[in-house]
């Protein structure tokens, strides 16, 4: 790997710190707030080690969240707690990739108990949602009517 990550712990908001939950989700574990967060409020940082593009093609896997050219998070640790934010076609998060970090913010206001989830772009829902289906509300809505 080409950069280590010292992080030890989540780059959590620490208003929230205790207040986010992995729990059974739409689409298998999800990442949960148990207080209301406001719109535009920072939630966590996506983190993990840096690989380049060689080491990318060498590992494959779903955790891989690229922030610039030729350099790509691997998420897979489970103490990223964001890996647990799903995918959803009407998400109530947003991603911003500042110097290289991947910071999640709150898209709209978020009651609590609500999962938390963003939209994981074109490349990943061709690659890895479309085949299976997409599970989020949304979609499930769509197919209940």
């Amino acid at each position: 790997m080409t950069q280590k990550n010292t992080v030890e712990q989540d780059k959590v908001n620490e208003s929230l710190k205790d207040q986010l939950k992995v729990k059974r989700g739409v689409d298998g574990l999800g990442l949960f707030t148990l207080r209301p967060i406001k719109k535009g409020e920072y939630i966590i940082e996506y983190w993990g080690p840096h690989l380049t593009d060689e080491e990318v093609e060498k590992k494959g896997g779903q955790y891989l969240f690229e922030v610039k050219k030729n350099v790509t998070i691997d998420g897979t640790h489970r103490a990223n707690t964001a890996r647990y934010i799903n995918h959803s076609c009407r998400p109530n998060c947003e991603v911003e990739i500042k110097k290289g970090r991947v910071l999640i913010y709150s898209k709209k206001a978020i009651k609590a108990e609500e999962e938390l989830c963003y939209d994981y772009g074109k490349e990943f829902w061709n690659e890895y949602i479309k085949p299976k289906g997409c599970r989020c509300l949304k979609c499930k809505e769509k197919v209940s009517i």
